[in-house]
């Protein structure tokens, strides 16, 4: 009983921070399919308008994903067996706040679809602490199309280390000067045997990083500033570093 309540009520609430965004309290920090799975956690946030949004991404190398349709279908399955390039493919939708993405951004890995980083951003907030948007998302890493653990469907398959391509599209935007400042806030919480919408396990600390972007894409020509966490929460995630790092390199991937 001790444990219990250690494990699930006192840790998890001491280490629970909301402070630089403190609407996203009573949001749910995971997707879902269109069956109602729990899909992908939300693991990233970026603050500014739609133009905002979309400037920062491209500048990044990161390109806007074409809808679903039964010709992008068609171009996708060309690309992952034929093995040619298709940087626009599209993303299966996943649903946050009862509604499918509003974006979705992506970056190739290789020359076909078949692997590839990507994103999905639902705005959540109209006007956040900062009198901008708020836009919560999904990074991952798809690393090869097979068959879904739940439904049996053909869909991409990610990579367990969330956390990893979490910080890749961070340092992409940091790269391409569009951002203002960053900050942590609780996420769906320590994770160490997660599954997505496709049944891919995944690990994180269950931190979102929340971006704070340039406006109109005005690059900015020093680092972006780094807004601390709580104590507790720079404890527990340096604590949890050393337990991801010490993970078999097969369950990372």
């Amino acid at each position: 009983m001790a444990y219990t309540a250690l494990a699930y009520q006192v840790l998890p609430a001491v280490w629970s921070h909301y402070e630089h965004q403190r609407r996203l309290k009573d949001l749910p920090m995971v997707t879902r399919t269109a069956q109602g799975i729990p899909g992908d956690p939300i693991n990233v946030g970026l603050i500014g308008d739609k133009l905002d949004v979309v400037c920062a991404m491209q500048a990044a190398g990161w390109y806007p994903a074409d809808p679903v349709t039964a010709r992008t279908a068609v171009e996708i399955a060309g690309s992952v067996l034929l093995d040619r390039p298709y940087r626009r493919a599209p993303i299966s939708p996943l649903f946050y706040l009862g509604r499918p993405e509003d974006l979705a951004f992506e970056k190739p890995d290789g020359q076909s679809a078949d692997r590839r980083h990507h994103v999905r951003f639902w705005q959540v907030l109209d006007k956040g602490q900062e009198n901008r948007p708020v836009w919560l998302g999904d990074a991952t890493f798809d690393r090869g199309v097979g068959v879904s653990h739940y439904t049996g469907a053909i869909t991409h398959h990610i990579s367990a280390d969330i956390d990893a391509e979490r910080s890749l599209l961070a340092s992409d935007l940091e790269a391409a000067q569009v951002v203002d400042a960053k900050y942590q806030v609780t996420g769906i919480g320590v994770t160490l045997a997660g599954r997505n919408g496709g049944g891919d396990s995944y690990f994180t600390d269950g931190e979102v990083w929340i971006l704070r972007l340039v406006v109109a894409c005005q690059k900015r020509t020093t680092p972006a500033d780094v807004i601390p966490s709580p104590m507790a929460t720079e404890i527990k995630d340096q604590i949890w570093h050393a337990v991801a790092d010490a993970l078999p390199q097969q369950v990372k991937e």
